[in-house]
């Protein structure tokens, strides 16, 4: 067959799997011969070559200015020039200007994550390939490949494109990191009739940077670059994602009404300013300083600090966080969908049943480590598995070394179950080396060796499907003899291997028996015997067992996901595995609720994916778009959903979730790019510290806001009422105010930022996603805090004279004085916001060392400004003397008091209803 010269089929959607190899090649206008180079380089130049697209990032200069177009920010450069323009002073202006250049960059940084997904994916290309071209072999770039070449592909390599098998010899792709399956995938040249197959079925197809175990094969090309199953990755990749965290939409809205709430005290101010007859140098001065005092500029300072210290907390505990706002997430995480290989399960294929000699037996222990034992249901029988073992142990081409396998994972499997079964595996095979063997191929689907012992006997090997060598064995070993295989014996290991199967375990039968000679001309017993003569050789096999194999659930998992439920998040398994094995893990877990395979959802509607998704346990058999499809149904009634896994597949849904957990250690890099967070442990069980974890920051987030806006909401009224009625101008200067809002606000809340995780943490309900930071009670408390504040500091403006005779006249005194009174209510609010209803004097308040710090750290900056000379002049404040400063400390207490009040009457009617047996939230 000849190259033609019609134009190649090359769309993805094409069903190449379900075609003949005749046809596949008729459509593609490929050749026995390949393509001639110059065919090659038409196709090349028509095609484009066979790399992944590279997204175009946004300029750093968009994003800045994105960033300043914040109305929040805004409102401060106008600030900021507005100073400059009436009071012709430095200072002022200079600060306003270095906090929008300080929010400016904490933002962008926050903001700023390099494509690493994307850049992964470019990163896993296989450099070059070995085509036929003209006839020949050769090596090219794997960047020029196109639809229609030839490629050869053997153990060790990675698969350069998406292709057809035209031809294979023993042939298994490993394609976990795109399918989820556990296990490599036997791969030949016939069709699979499914026009809908799922991936992981497509047993004539091979895809892009998978990886080749075992075997060699011949393959035509199909699909290169975007056209490429990886290519739909990086197209769900780039169009994944993008969406704003919970706490970033709740920072947002707040900011917002603050800047509006900020315009609209400036002009009432203004006005009543302007009606009583002040200046307009003196009403916009005093636009500036409210403008400033309303919008607290430490806000974003201090969340940035809270999401990075509790980044910190989390690194410790195995959860590395990638982007900052992603750590309170978790908090209000309501689902998490999880991937099974290598997250929920070891990614280590086990042994857990041996069907023998009329019994069946349970293997304990998981993974690659031969800790463990064969345990046996019948208290009668006596494990006697010994020539299972051996046939396991001989049949096999794996090597186990201190936990590492080397070689396939089932026969891996099989090696630490004879292990377990009392054998010395590598003794054994030293004692009875190999003399001749049947590869494992998918048309026999069986294994054989045969081996020759000290003594010169020869014994045969065998392990394969149940099907394949039930039929050829004639033979039972029932733990002492070889009894006949009655049709008895034979329904029995039948429905044995049905019933493991039914519990989701891979299956195979091992059996054997004595060769009188090796396989051979001379019958000398050397290696390099026709294989087809041996493998006629395969019958009157003694069946000695049925083994029942699985990828084993990780140990914690269960814990951790029975901890999760009880904090009201819903756990889903979706994989690409099996459904009967999928849902056969999820039983042991305890994951609740449908099992549902991904080819049912291409049969469902948005709208009743959205409404049956949250009640769907475990989606098996998926592609990336089930995946993500899932993902965004959970999220499309509010929820917050957190995606975890480790393949190159789940990458889309990691980059769409809410937050997206990678496994460090069996993740690929492009899961690493997507993710939010990963795990260096692949613990599922770091999760579940991860959500306490968010949830405790969040609670400390709020708190500071509480803190920071209760001091905002006491300036305005100070500045309203204090224009209303005459007091002052202009109480308190821009510098006075940022020195609050930035300085002495900023330790405090800081401090906040670091306060321990409620003990009562993870018994709490997520809460709702549209839940605002100010929900009506806390709205309340930092209206009622700010009418207290300013209350006492409008007291002591209009008082202070009066109090103090001697102080009559003296300038700056009675705003001194007012300063010094509502910093000491700061102070002693600090103590407050710790706890809605706990006693500041109770134990548990005296566990964060760094409140204790910021306590003492704003009086002694704050008798600086009043005392020290140099910092009056900046500051616009004079002396105060000792009995003056115990009235600011007296009134700034007044605070803490009526505080302490209000939480013993909370306290008080919590106890009477939960006596009455009604529930409080708060």
């Amino acid at each position: 067959m000849t190259t033609t010269d019609r134009a190649p089929e090359t769309d993805r959607r094409t069903p190449w799997h379900t075609l003949s190899t005749a046809e596949v090649v008729s459509r593609l206008g490929a050749g026995s011969n390949g393509l001639t180079r110059a065919e090659a380089s038409r196709r090349l130049a028509e095609h484009g070559p066979n790399t992944l697209p590279v997204a175009a990032g946004v300029p750093a200069w968009r994003r800045v200015l994105r960033l300043l177009r914040d109305p929040m920010i805004m409102v401060l450069a106008v600030a900021a020039v507005v100073s400059a323009v009436i009071s012709r002073e430095w200072e002022t202006p200079v600060v306003i200007l270095l906090v929008v250049v300080l929010n400016t960059v904490l933002n962008y940084v926050q903001e700023t994550r390099a494509e690493e997904s994307l850049a992964a994916l470019r990163d896993m290309a296989v450099p070059h390939s070995r085509v036929v071209r003209d006839g020949a072999e050769v090596e090219v770039d794997s960047a020029d490949l196109v639809p229609g070449d030839v490629v050869v592909v053997e153990s060790g390599d990675r698969v350069p494109a998406d292709g057809r098998v035209l031809e294979a010899s023993r042939f298994q792709v490993a394609e976990s990191a795109l399918t989820g399956e556990s296990v490599p995938v036997d791969k030949t040249a016939g069709a699979v009739a499914a026009a809908d197959a799922p991936l992981g079925d497509r047993t004539g197809m091979v895809f892009m940077n998978t990886e080749v175990t075992r075997g060699r094969a011949r393959v035509v090309v199909t699909g290169t670059g975007e056209r490429t199953e990886m290519g739909a990755i990086a197209e769900l990749l780039g169009g994944a994602g993008g969406e704003q965290t919970p706490l970033q939409r709740r920072i947002g809205v707040l900011a917002r009404v603050l800047t509006v709430i900020a315009l609209v005290v400036v002009t009432l101010v203004m006005g009543i300013g302007l009606v009583r007859g002040q200046s307009w140098e003196d009403m916009l001065l005093s636009a500036v300083s409210l403008a400033v005092a309303t919008i607290p500029e430490g806000l974003t300072a201090v969340v940035a600090f809270t999401l990075a210290m509790g980044a910190a907390r989390l690194a410790r505990e195995g959860a590395i966080i990638k982007n900052l706002a992603a750590v309170e997430t978790l908090g209000s995480t309501s689902h998490i969908a999880t991937d099974k290989t290598g997250t929920l399960t070891l990614n280590e294929m086990t042994v857990t049943r041996i069907v023998a000699g009329g019994s069946a037996y349970t293997v304990t222990g998981t993974g690659y480590e031969a800790t463990g034992t064969v345990l046996s249901s019948d208290p009668d029988a006596v494990p006697d598995l010994r020539r299972a073992a051996v046939a396991m142990t001989l049949c096999n081409d794996a090597i186990v070394t201190d936990g590492e396998l080397v070689g396939d994972p089932t026969e891996g499997a099989l090696l630490v179950a004879a292990t377990k079964c009392g054998l010395d595996v590598e003794g054994l095979r030293a004692a009875r080396p190999r003399v001749a063997q049947v590869p494992f191929d998918s048309d026999h689907r069986f294994m054989a060796t045969v081996n020759r012992s000290p003594g010169g006997e020869l014994a045969l090997s065998a392990k394969g499907a149940t099907g394949a060598l039930l039929p050829r064995s004639t033979h039972v070993w029932n733990g002492t003899d070889a009894v006949e295989l009655t049709d008895e014996l034979h329904e029995a290991i039948r429905l044995a291997t049905e019933e493991l199967a039914e519990r989701g375990l891979r299956t195979l039968l091992v059996a054997g028996r004595p060769f009188e000679s090796a396989p051979g001309e001379d019958g000398s017993g050397e290696t390099g015997v026709d294989e087809s003569v041996l493998l006629d050789e395969v019958r009157g096999l003694t069946v000695f067992a049925v083994v029942g194999i699985v990828d084993p659930p990780r140990s914690e998992a269960a814990e951790a996901i029975r901890v999760a439920r009880a904090a009201g998040i819903s756990v889903h398994m979706i994989t690409g595995d099996h459904l009967v094995t999928a849902s056969s893990i999820a039983r042991d877990l305890g994951i609740e609720g449908e099992s549902v395979r991904g080819v049912d959802l291409d049969g469902i509607d948005d709208d009743e994916l959205s409404e049956r998704a949250p009640g769907m346990g475990v989606l098996a058999r998926v592609s990336p778009e089930h995946k993500i499809r899932m993902v965004r149904a959970l999220q499309s009634g509010g929820d917050v959903v957190a995606m975890t896994g480790d393949g190159v597949n789940d990458a889309p849904a990691l980059s769409q979730a809410d937050i997206g957990i990678a496994m460090g250690i069996t993740g690929t890099d492009v899961s690493k790019g997507a993710a939010d967070m990963v795990l260096t442990d692949d613990n599922f069980a770091t999760i579940v510290s991860a959500v306490e974890q968010g949830r405790g920051i969040y609670d400390n987030i709020v708190k500071f806001v509480k803190f920071q806006l209760t001091t905002a909401w006491a300036f305005v009224l100070v500045f309203l009422a204090s224009g209303l009625f005459g007091l002052a101008a202009v109480p308190f200067t821009a510098l006075q105010v940022l020195l609050v809002n930035i300085v002495m606000d900023g330790p405090p809340a800081m401090a906040l930022g670091v306060e321990p995780v409620e003990k009562n943490a993870m018994r709490r309900p997520p809460r709702p996603a549209d839940e605002q930071i100010l929900t009506p009670s806390r709205l309340v408390r930092i209206l009622w805090l700010g009418v207290v504040m300013a209350t006492g500091t409008l007291l002591v403006l209009a008082f202070a004279e009066t109090l103090f005779p001697e102080r009559a006249g003296v300038p700056l005194f009675a705003t001194t004085l007012a300063y010094a009174a509502f910093v000491f209510f700061q102070v002693f609010n600090l103590m407050n916001v710790r706890s809605t209803d706990g006693s500041v004097f109770s134990r548990d308040m005296a566990h964060n060392a760094p409140i204790w710090v910021a306590l003492a750290a704003v009086p002694l900056l704050l008798v600086a400004v009043v005392q020290v000379p140099f910092l009056q002049g900046i500051f616009d404040t004079t002396p105060l003397h000792a009995d003056e400063w115990l009235l600011a400390v007296a009134v700034g207490s007044s605070i803490l008091w009526l505080e302490e009040l209000r939480k013993i009457g909370a306290r008080w009617r919590a106890r009477r209803q939960e006596g009455s047996g009604t529930m409080v939230v708060v």
